[in-house]
């Protein structure tokens, strides 16, 4: 048996979790315990049986020399890092067939993670002959700045000053540019891919630089979440009602645990029970460590509730809030709220059954996420609140103070709540984006907590906004039409996979017809 199953699934969380779910935090009593990040697609390959060999096969690394400030001209400016792309050209039809290029707009984690984790791409690329090209977001994975040197690079305001989203847009722009003169491809159209913050990204990218990408699969990207152009309480919200819509019995016992797992460790030998009710390992334990081991577990259960069984944040089941809330209402374990607990977070800590005890102690950052902690305290700033009445965590409000000073204790920087809407809009984006915006598909599932801020209705003819629901249901978790598919697959997500196959189709042989037209 393992000896125990690392916190750094906690901090890994964490880590990876978005600024909204961050913000929520910030607002909380475990502030203090949580660094902030967004919640992402690349924890861990999800075919797992694969060596890894075999995902090296699937690409070849390379390194462009990147520039390490686009936008300005001084000295500094000029200086080069070296960022990592992996390239798939088992299936281009090459240059003098114009055949398409598909890229992956990288998150902010170590790229091979997404391209492992994109199936959808790699199973697509034969039907378009297309090219693919995985890039990396600058300060993550091995595309470090200054020498390469992570504890450089992140040491200082004066250099995490280039960790922004504008500077890796500008570098996959700038990328993508080369590397189509490189193969003598430039009439060859180009369609980018992201998912979460990649997605985001793969958005943003349509709309700055439309003249380098043709359209953009922007999945499960909340791009609505910043300025308060939606609700702060939407994250919560969406995750109460998917335990809900399970089992209310589940939910009542998930809403009603905090305050007593907060009343146990407040008393004698209080701590001591929990421990032993949750198996936590005797080296620490802590009540508010404790409820965000917990809280983790239900949030990315809800990010992952996908109808196949998968090993994408954990290794889980299919439908794993079922599961769940199975163990929550056992009745063999009659009134026993921690034995409950336990059995649910069984589920998504130790699907494999196989783990001695939980260690919540563990603060170590192995995949190298923790630059999202930067982003989330200068421009991506996503209010987060839970709903006093019917939320399934604790009442909590949303407050900038809190992040504020999180910032400038860690950073000494303040945020720019407003820059994103700035730089990107987000308001009245059904108006704006109709007058200038085209080709972009909006992938949501409903019961993802980040659909909250998705574009959840079609915009114009060209974009696009998909929407996973099953009969009588809401269906979908967090960028699951970019997993690989399965023979489990239901037939809306094959309908969904189909749908956006045939948008994209649309798009090159508009592009084709265009270019023949210009000729």
């Amino acid at each position: 048996m393992k000896a125990a199953a690392s916190s750094g699934s906690l901090l890994l969380s964490a880590l990876l979790c978005a600024s909204l779910f961050s913000s929520w935090f910030f607002s909380t009593s475990f502030a203090k315990h949580v660094v902030p990040g967004f919640p992402s697609s690349i924890v861990r390959p999800e075919q797992i049986q694969r060596s890894r060999d075999d995902w090296n096969g699937l690409y070849e690394t390379k390194y462009y020399t990147q520039i390490l400030d686009h936008f300005n001209f001084n000295p500094t400016s000029y200086k080069t890092f070296q960022q990592r792309y992996l390239i798939n050209r088992t299936y281009w039809g090459g240059p003098k067939h114009n055949s398409p290029i598909f890229v992956y707009t990288g998150n902010e984690g170590d790229i091979e993670w997404f391209a492992q984790n994109t199936g959808f791409m790699f199973e697509t690329a034969p039907h378009f002959k297309a090219l693919l090209v995985f890039i990396e977001h600058r300060f993550y994975g091995k595309s470090i700045p200054f020498g390469g040197n992570k504890d450089v690079a992140y040491s200082n305001t004066s250099t995490l000053g280039y960790l922004t989203s504008t500077q890796a847009l500008a570098d996959y722009a700038t990328l993508i540019t080369d590397l189509k003169k490189n193969l003598s491809a430039l009439d060859s159209p180009v369609v980018v891919f992201g998912g979460s913050y990649g997605g985001m990204l793969a958005a943003w990218f349509r709309l700055k630089y439309p003249h380098i990408a043709i359209g953009a699969l922007a999945s499960s990207s909340p791009i609505l979440n910043f300025d308060d152009i939606t609700s702060p309480y939407s994250f919560s919200n969406i995750i109460t009602r998917d335990f809900k819509s399970e089992s209310e019995n589940c939910y009542k016992v998930i809403r009603e645990s905090w305050q007593q797992i907060e009343h146990t460790a407040k008393h004698q030998r209080g701590l001591d029970i929990l421990r032993k009710s949750f198996r936590i390992c005797k080296n620490y334990i802590d009540g508010d460590a404790l409820q965000g081991w917990l809280r983790t577990a239900f949030v990315y259960t809800a990010m992952t509730d996908y109808p196949t069984p998968s090993n994408f944040l954990n290794p889980l089941p299919a439908y794993p809030i079922k599961q769940m809330c199975k163990a929550i209402d056992d009745p063999t374990k009659g009134n026993d709220t921690f034995e409950k607990l336990h059995g649910a977070a069984n589920v998504y800590y130790n699907t494999s059954g196989d783990v001695s005890c939980f260690d919540l102690n563990d603060n170590s950052d192995p995949h190298g996420l923790g630059g999202w902690s930067w982003q989330a305290c200068t421009e991506m700033v996503m209010p987060m609140s839970g709903d006093t009445k019917e939320s399934i965590f604790p009442a909590s409000e949303y407050a900038y103070a809190n992040r504020l000073a999180y910032c400038k204790a860690v950073y000494n920087v303040e945020p720019r709540p407003s820059w994103i809407t700035t730089e990107f809009g987000g308001h009245n984006i059904e108006t704006v984006l109709k007058r200038f915006g085209s080709n972009v598909i909006f992938f949501n599932g409903l019961r993802d907590p980040w659909s909250g801020g998705g574009v959840l209705k079609n915009i114009s003819k060209s974009i696009i906004a998909i929407v996973a629901k099953e009969e009588k249901k809401n269906a979908g978790a967090h960028h699951v039409d970019l997993r690989y598919s399965t023979r489990e697959d239901p037939q809306w997500l094959q309908d969904v996979r189909k749908q956006e196959v045939h948008i994209i189709s649309n798009w090159i042989s508009q592009y084709y017809h265009d270019l023949a037209q210009a000729q």
